[in-house]
């Protein structure tokens, strides 16, 4: 509440809502009170839901709700709302979710390391449900590359529906427009007059991309091993250069992270020998 009576949003560059843990680990008062918070002060509301069955059965077991009833139950349908993961959604579920213009961001990365199952993102967008893309979190992507979660999403939608069900297009749009959309960005998500001046340029001229140059938008997304961007310009300001980022030490980021890594594994034996 404090943060929220303080902070001005000048542009699409940084918001924040309310985002609870998933409903396995949140009381009902909990989640009644995350509701009176964004609704109050007009914030964003995002939580992970109908992940796993095992979370059906859960929710059904301790609240008498499939998840999804749980939430519209404390208030969180609507166009400010939005879910990560959705696998489990009923075809009912799914209509209400039309309905509302709840969102989801979909994770296969994460979906299929998990073994969770496929989300029914063909038949959501049939619906008119807005669908982005997302990372879900480094417990369970092991890179957060958003071309590789662009290509997942194609491929897995693939084996669920067949190879014509989605196009490298659907899925660019997912893990652009639409993604602005489900976060209510009102100039990110695209290249137009008015919009930030949010880009990123691939180099497809070498070996890697070779013959597939008919269709640079599907080359950057069948093809390739390394998604790196050459460069990177968010709102007007360069900030991947010629491949490497700019304002930061590259090498002092990563011995950072594998010294804190280091870190955890050493608790851990040593918590283990214990």
């Amino acid at each position: 509440e404090r943060i929220a009576s303080n902070w001005s949003f000048p542009d699409d560059r940084v918001r924040f809502g309310v985002a609870p843990t998933i409903p396995l680990h949140s009381t009902d008062d909990f989640l009644t009170g995350c509701h009176r918070i964004a609704r109050e002060f007009g914030l964003p509301f995002h939580t992970h839901l109908a992940e796993t069955a095992d979370e059906n059965d859960y929710c059904l077991k301790v609240h008498n709700k499939r998840p999804l009833a749980l939430m519209e139950a404390c208030g969180f349908l609507g166009e400010d709302v939005s879910y990560a993961h959705g696998i489990f959604f009923n075809d009912d579920e799914l209509a209400l979710l039309a309905e509302t213009g709840t969102h989801i961001a979909h994770c296969p990365t994460s979906n299929m390391r998990l073994g969770s199952g496929i989300c029914r993102v063909v038949e959501m967008r049939q619906k008119g449900i807005n669908v982005g893309l997302a990372v879900d979190g480094s417990a369970s992507n092991d890179s957060s590359d958003m071309l590789g979660e662009i290509r997942n999403a194609m491929l897995l939608q693939r084996v669920k529906y067949g190879a014509s069900a989605v196009t490298a297009s659907d899925v660019m749009d997912m893990g652009s427009r639409a993604g602005a959309v489900l976060l209510n960005f009102k100039r990110t998500g695209r290249l137009k007059p008015g919009f930030a001046a949010d880009i990123a340029v691939f180099d497809v001229g070498g070996m890697a991309y070779a013959g597939a140059l008919s269709d640079p938008l599907a080359a950057i997304i069948f093809s390739g091993y390394d998604h790196s961007a050459a460069y990177t310009i968010v709102n007007g300001k360069v900030v991947v250069d010629d491949g490497k980022l700019t304002g930061f030490n590259e090498q002092e980021i990563a011995d950072k992270a594998n010294a804190l890594s280091r870190k955890l594994i050493r608790r851990e034996t040593d918590h283990g020998r214990r």
